[in-house]
């Protein structure tokens, strides 16, 4: 499938850490981050809880009871939105579903990536199993063999406010279940649903009253590449940690800022956890233990070094923060009406994405700070003013070549944009639906640059890590310690140490591929175990 151009995607990062979770179960209650990534990534095959389906059946027939009213209730014998007074006849419901998902389904722009539409049709029938949606048994039975025969619906970029859920993802996705709109099969082909539908022995499905409303109402795209860049900025943020340990050696900073009495004295989580896995890195490193006599005359190490648990830190308790709301979002029921408990069918505003919105523009900044930090240190151990006796940008030959002068550009020009994509989308808003829909989340928008912001981070950590090898290569003979050289052992595999110039961008390519894989902190963590 394409990639959006819009917003990059690390969807082959932290592969290599998630449990092996080959099937998933969805039932009443919510699944797990780790399942979103099993399904959306990696292609876990999912059952409906028999419970659940008894749950939507339920539901259903208090909405079968309210269809036979002459009363109108909303969604069910309304129009939709603005139109919410208009009534609609029985013999015209099904038309009326049928041009609530033909005309959602209204997106425009890149293609989004096959992951974020499984793990947004994962989460939509998540929520339809919960009971609280009305949907048809069969029609949630429909959706899951969909996803499980690997057909993913081509949503584009362009459609979502955020508000009302996800609409035009989720209507994509809803086109593809009436065998209408185009998809890829399980292969990446791209063909038209019926075609898909057919090949995989799967009926369309012709959508009864009320339930057009509930495979589109929902915030399960933003939620769903919430999920994902959680899971993404876990392993990031412990490769942070490799890479600003590579690049404290390097410099011949200290690990004695790191302390866990220091740390202890600002109680803050992460920042305990970053120091914490500092410590670890840099524990019996030949290089700390060459300048810690009283010859060395450096009082303290420049912030981009001493506080890097700080930002880190600050990091990682975003991420706490951000997985908290998720976990409220994976147990929620998001549609509008709902069906409750007691048989009432009433209509809601939580479908509004400021709380997804919120956390993933959170998550922005964060992943910016870092990867600003980061190629604050690269540019560091290329200044032979600043970087104890290395040569200029780390070059063969100074002057002849230029070393890695260019590498940290494209870390300073990643850096510069991470700041603009740093920039809430959830501050914004714009009226729709005749002024129904008069505020709205941009929870999508949010989700969107964030994955960009991912990516990017990957980048500047990579970069990092090579010019932080090639420095350590350069201290020879010292040597560095146990991780930190574990770590560089691992990256001359596929990146070429010091020596005269050559062609970088597959170097840093390389290393980018070992820092979203896991390989770079999982050669660190091969000497001192799990990271924080």
């Amino acid at each position: 499938m394409p990639e959006s151009t819009s917003a990059s995607t690390a969807a082959a990062t932290a592969v290599a850490t998630a449990p092996d979770l080959t099937a998933v179960v969805v039932g009443e209650g919510p699944v797990s981050i780790d399942e979103v990534v099993a399904v959306a990534r990696r292609g876990a095959a999912i059952t409906i809880d028999p419970a659940a389906l008894e749950a939507a059946a339920r539901s259903r027939a208090v909405i079968e009871a309210l269809a036979d009213d002459r009363d109108p209730h909303y969604g069910v014998s309304t129009g939709f939105g603005a139109l919410a007074t208009t009534f609609i006849e029985p013999e015209q419901r099904i038309r009326l579903q049928q041009s609530l998902v033909r005309s959602h389904a209204a997106g425009s722009g890149p293609e989004v990536e096959r992951e974020v539409v499984r793990a947004l049709m994962l989460l939509r029938i998540s929520t339809l199993a919960t009971g609280r949606t009305g949907i048809r048994p069969s029609t949630l039975q429909s959706y899951a063999a969909l996803l499980n025969a690997g057909i993913t619906p081509i949503v584009q970029e362009y459609g979502s406010l955020g508000c009302s859920g996800d609409l035009s993802p989720l209507a994509q996705c809803a086109l593809a279940l009436m065998g209408e709109g185009m998809v890829r099969d399980a292969a990446g082909e791209e063909m038209p649903a019926a075609t898909a539908l057919d090949a995989a022995g799967l009926e369309p499905v012709l959508l009864a009253e009320k339930e057009g409303l509930a495979l589109i109402n929902g915030t399960d795209g933003m939620l769903g590449m919430l999920c994902l860049a959680l899971h993404d900025l876990d392993l990031l943020l412990r490769t942070a940690d490799v890479s600003a340990a590579m690049s404290v050696e390097a410099l011949l900073g200290t690990d004695a800022a790191f302390a866990a009495d220091l740390a202890a004295l600002r109680p803050q989580e992460g920042q305990a956890q970053s120091a914490a896995n500092l410590r670890r890195l840099l524990a019996g490193s030949p290089i700390v233990a060459s300048h810690k006599g009283p010859d060395h005359t450096v009082v303290q190490d420049a912030y981009s070094l001493r506080c890097a648990p700080q930002v880190h830190g600050a990091a990682r308790d975003t991420v706490s923060h951000a997985r908290m709301i998720a976990g409220r979002e994976l147990r929620s029921a998001v549609d509008n009406p709902v069906v409750l408990a007691d048989g009432r069918v009433e209509s809601n505003g939580n479908f509004h994405g400021a709380p997804v919105g919120y956390v993933l523009d959170f998550l922005a900044i964060a992943a910016a700070d870092v990867a600003s930090m980061a190629e604050r240190r690269t540019d560091r151990m290329l200044d032979r003013a600043r970087n104890h006796g290395l040569p200029a940008f780390l070059a063969h030959d100074a002057g002849v070549d230029s070393g890695l002068m260019i590498a940290q550009y494209t870390a300073a020009g990643i850096v510069s944009n991470l700041k603009r994509l740093a920039v809430p989308a959830s501050v914004d808003s714009i009226p729709s639906s005749a002024m129904q829909e008069d505020h709205v989340s941009m929870g999508w928008h949010a989700a969107r640059k964030l994955r960009s912001a991912i990516d990017g981070l990957a980048r500047v950590i990579a970069i990092e890590a090579m010019t932080a090898g090639r420095a350590l290569d350069l201290r020879a003979p010292l040597q560095p310690g146990p991780a930190t050289g574990a770590v560089l052992e691992r990256l001359r595999v596929d990146v070429a140490g010091p020596g005269p110039d050559r062609h970088l961008s597959p170097e840093i390519e390389a290393s980018v591929a070992l820092v979203q894989s896991g390989e770079l902190a999982a050669a660190a963590e091969s000497r001192v175990g799990a990271l924080d």
